[in-house]
């Protein structure tokens, strides 16, 4: 991989994903794609649309399934037919979309799906725990050095960087080694951006290596290790992001070329 001594890295991905191919009827979304990601880094996947960014990591995480293909996780080879298969290894994705129940609050979102709960009546009747909830959601957001209002309004009412780093905090609660994160940045402010820039910086530091999906390049250079490029649902290019630029890269997306590397290397 081309980098990882200069970067530090270990000789073991977290993630290691080698000749993925995917096919929807006649279309070929991914034709024999190599893909990796250490401990400890921030990887981005560019492309145009239709580049196979999606699908890539729809199957990492769970969503589809390849046609072809091996996938290793800490030097194990898995299996993932599912998103709760991803999630149990501790792999967690938060899509564009962010899949926020817009009309509850924070720790309410936070906890989403796995709420804390507390034995009543001997243990026969469980509750959810909102108080721990909240506390917890606290001592997270406090660990991420991020300050947000009243904990008690429904996230509807939060900006939109507010509302990505929520879908953050929830998704690095349960024990996350690998975070996929798709166009973190869009519609977001420019104040909201480096926020957001800064808080990815700070999760590669605690020990989460991350995928990154950005159309926007600027803010690939900001945060990359390493930035991998796919066109027409085959990988092009792979570049650590010390000595090369977004010109270069840009360049590789718009003419399905790379001189200085061999796809799949």
């Amino acid at each position: 991989m081309p980098g990882k001594e200069r970067l530090g890295m270990s000789d073991v991905p977290v993630v290691e994903m080698i000749g993925m191919s995917k096919h929807f009827g006649g279309v070929i979304a991914l034709d024999k794609v190599d893909f990796s990601v250490y401990p400890n880094e921030v990887v981005a996947i560019a492309g145009d649309n239709g580049a196979g960014k999606t699908t890539l990591i729809k199957i990492l995480s769970g969503v589809f399934t390849p046609d072809e293909g091996k996938i290793f996780f800490e030097g194990r080879k898995v299996s993932i037919g599912n998103p709760m298969d991803a999630r149990n290894m501790g792999i967690e994705t938060i899509y564009q979309d962010l899949a926020l129940a817009d009309n509850m609050d924070i720790p309410t979102n936070v906890f989403l799906g796995r709420e804390l709960m507390k034995p009543l009546f001997a243990g026969f009747l469980k509750f959810f725990d909102k108080k721990k909830m909240i506390l917890e959601s606290r001592r997270l957001l406090d660990s991420m050095r991020i300050s947000i209002g009243s904990f008690g309004v429904p996230v509807q009412f939060l900006s939109g960087g507010q509302r990505q780093i929520v879908a953050i905090a929830r998704s690095i609660y349960f024990k996350t080694k690998v975070l996929i994160m798709d166009e973190p940045t869009a519609a977001l402010g420019v104040e909201e951006t480096d926020t957001v820039l800064g808080l990815i910086r700070n999760l590669k530091e605690g020990g989460i290596s991350i995928v990154l999906i950005c159309h926007n390049l600027t803010h690939v250079f900001t945060v990359s290790d390493r930035i991998v490029v796919l066109k027409t649902g085959r990988k092009i290019s792979e570049r650590p992001a010390e000595g090369t630029d977004p010109d270069e890269i840009a360049k590789i997306i718009i003419t399905g070329r790379d001189e200085k590397t061999t796809p799949n290397a």
